[in-house]
C-alpha cells in the first residue's frame, strides 16, 4: 500500500523545520554574542523541567490510578537522584508495569 501525501503537508513540514532549525541556531548566535547573568542562567536550566513538567501535568490529570502511580514514581526518583531522564524512565516503567499487572497486555 502506497500512501499518498500532499505538496501542501511537504511544504508545511519543510517550513516548520526551517522555522525551528532557524530559532535553534538564533539562540546559539545570540548566547555567543551576550553574557546571560546568573538568574537567566538558571532560568534556562529550569527550563527542560519545566517544559516536561507542563506536558506530563495533562497527561496526569486526565490518567488513572496506573499514571499517578508513575507520577509519584517520577516525583520520588527526581528528588533522591536529581536526574529528570533517570525518574522519567522510571515513570515510563511503572506505567508499563502497571498497566501490564492491570490487564496483562
Amino acid at each position: 500500500m502506497v500512501a499518498e501525501v500532499s505538496l501542501t503537508a511537504v511544504m508545511v513540514v519543510f517550513g516548520m523545520s526551517v522555522v525551528t532549525f532557524a530559532t535553534k541556531a538564533g539562540g546559539f548566535w545570540a548566547i555567543d554574542r551576550i553574557e546571560p547573568g546568573q538568574s537567566t542562567r538558571d532560568a534556562l536550566d529550569a527550563l527542560p523541567g519545566g517544559i516536561i513538567v507542563s506536558i506530563l501535568t495533562i497527561r496526569l490529570l486526565e490518567g488513572g490510578p496506573a499514571e499517578w502511580v508513575a507520577g509519584i514514581v517520577v516525583v520520588l526518583v527526581a528528588r533522591s537522584t536529581e536526574n529528570v531522564l533517570i525518574a522519567l524512565i522510571a515513570g515510563m516503567g511503572t506505567l508499563v508495569l502497571v498497566r501490564w499487572g492491570r490487564t496483562g497486555f
